[in-house]
């Protein structure tokens, strides 16, 4: 059978490669400059409370309405943005497969409403997203004025109600999944949290390869999932395995059957088997103790042949999805640094989505492999091999770059407890609520934007600025209220101080930056 990783996997931006050497110095300081200034905030965010002031909304010069909206349309269009055109370059590579060049520059067929449907699913991404920022400002604003004072509370009081925004999705499969993946990560800041204050830590937590493991075990389950339970997993999920691999559906279903002692659908498989070559010689039999390889792959005799063939197949399949989902987002996210370099971004893009489709590739043809040395030692077949086979595979994420390794392991986590929770309530284990994944996702939005705000250090650098840059980028970068003092003149340097390319230059700026910069002027302190 064949693997595959998710069809939207999180993508490696085009801008987040392990520093060099020289750039560790710099690295460095734009952390310690984050750091302080997320200090600084804290500071006068526990004076206006001691001081018993009423906190004031961080928009100055907008109102709490015109704040909320403003950042609705800017997040609406953000996102929107993003997802068609991650759209209209994979139309751009469907074309160029083709070998109809010229056509890449006919706006008819390139972003044509009868060839790139995805004006509403773009619109509902746009509203999730977009429906959550507006409404997570404006019930700041509100709690504020209402409750008259700023505590953790409000952040996740406001957070909790504005995940209602997951309405926005029709599709209850995604909206389980997405709430399944903030869930996971959720309990990933939880965990950091109680690690970093030595309450608490797993066994194993500090392995070097514990995030490959964790991947492993969640391949496992959807690997298994795939081959013996695919109504378990999301359709569109189903789609792009099954189109992915070199393995037919009526062969799938054969393994299924020939698993659970059921009668094989002959005519289904011998209409498969009728167009292949020496499909002839193939004796097919209403109960086999196993699916030989000579129905696997009918039109290769070698295993061997075939594992390479397959791996070779996906990565042709896949590299124009992972590199789409490498640098689209990176052009929209970060357009001004691609502007600065737009050669030199594209061609990191591009070595990004290599290497990732070169571990999905291998993940296929391990997993193709595992399948025939089994039926090379074993005469009888087993729903559980499929699991081992996934987890076998899975080991191919040592071909990816480590920070990538956990990101990967917490998107695929919520796939495998997806199909996990679809097995148990379908076996009456766990009852069905309905709608409980909005309830979850409420839950998983109030606890996320409490961590952003009061415990960054215990996201994942990429889940942090993700969610500041489409969510919460007036919360994270407010402008200055008229009564702040120095030190948050000095915070509005740091920005520059990073940018400097020259070296005296930056050495001016750090001294004036550093002159201004006294935090005995917060009154209080």
């Amino acid at each position: 059978m064949k693997p595959t990783m998710p069809a939207h996997s999180p993508p490696s931006a085009a801008g987040t490669d392990p520093p060099s050497a020289g750039d560790l110095p710099d690295l460095r300081l734009r952390e310690a400059e984050e750091r302080l200034r997320e200090a600084i905030e804290e500071l006068h965010r526990h004076h206006v409370t001691r001081g018993g002031d009423r906190p004031v909304c961080e928009h100055d010069g907008d109102s709490c309405v015109a704040n909320a909206v403003g950042n609705l349309c800017q997040s609406f269009l953000l996102s929107y943005g993003v997802r068609v055109g991650i759209g209209i370059l994979l139309r751009a590579f469907k074309l160029a497969r083709r070998q109809s060049y010229s056509s890449i520059l006919d706006l008819k067929q390139l972003v044509s409403e009868k060839d790139l449907i995805v004006r509403e699913e773009a619109c509902r991404v746009g509203l999730l997203f977009g429906g959550f920022t507006g409404s997570y400002h404006a019930l700041r604003c509100l709690l504020r004025k209402f409750r008259k004072k700023e505590t953790p509370l409000n952040a996740i009081l406001a957070g909790s109600v504005a995940g209602l925004s997951i309405l926005a999705l029709d599709d209850p499969s995604r909206r389980r999944t997405l709430a399944l993946y903030l869930l996971a990560r959720l309990g990933q800041c939880a965990y950091n949290s109680a690690k970093s204050k030595n309450k608490f830590h797993l066994w194993g937590s500090y392995w070097r390869h514990g995030d490959s493991l964790l991947f492993s075990l969640a391949c496992s389950q959807v690997m298994y999932a795939f081959v013996m339970r695919p109504e378990s997993l999301p359709k569109a999920y189903q789609d792009f395995i099954q189109k992915t691999g070199p393995v037919a559906a009526p062969v799938y279903k054969a393994v299924r059957d020939c698993c659970r002692g059921s009668l094989l659908d002959l005519v289904s498989l011998s209409a498969y088997l009728s167009d292949k070559k020496g499909s002839s010689s193939i004796k097919l039999m209403d109960h086999p103790s196993i699916i030989p390889c000579s129905v696997i792959h009918p039109d290769t005799k070698s295993c061997l042949a075939h594992n390479v063939a397959a791996a070779s197949a996906t990565f042709r399949k896949t590299f124009p999805l992972y590199f789409s989902l490498t640098f689209v987002p990176f052009v929209v996210l970060h357009l001004q640094k691609f502007l600065r370099s737009p050669f030199w971004s594209s061609w990191r893009a591009a070595l990004g989505a290599v290497r990732s489709t070169i571990f999905l590739s291998s993940f296929v043809g391990i997993f193709q492999a595992v399948i025939c040395l089994h039926r090379k030692v074993a005469t009888k077949d087993h729903k559980f091999l499929y699991l081992v086979a996934g987890g076998i595979s899975a080991l191919s994420v040592l071909l990816e770059k480590k920070p990538r390794r956990a990101e990967l392991a917490l998107y695929v986590l919520p796939r495998a407890g997806d199909s996990l929770w679809y097995i148990l309530v379908n076996r009456h284990l766990l009852p069905d609520i309905k709608n409980a994944e909005v309830a979850i996702f409420c839950f998983c939005m109030g606890g996320i934007m409490y961590y952003l705000e009061h415990e960054p250090d215990t996201m994942t650098p990429l889940l942090r600025n993700l969610i500041r840059r489409f969510l919460a980028s007036r919360i994270s970068n407010p402008s200055p209220p008229s009564n702040r003092n120095a030190s948050y003149t000095y915070l509005q340097k740091l920005g520059a101080i990073s940018t400097q390319k020259s070296h005296v230059s930056g050495e001016k700026e750090e001294g004036s930056a550093s002159a201004k910069y006294n935090l005995e002027s917060i009154p209080g302190l």
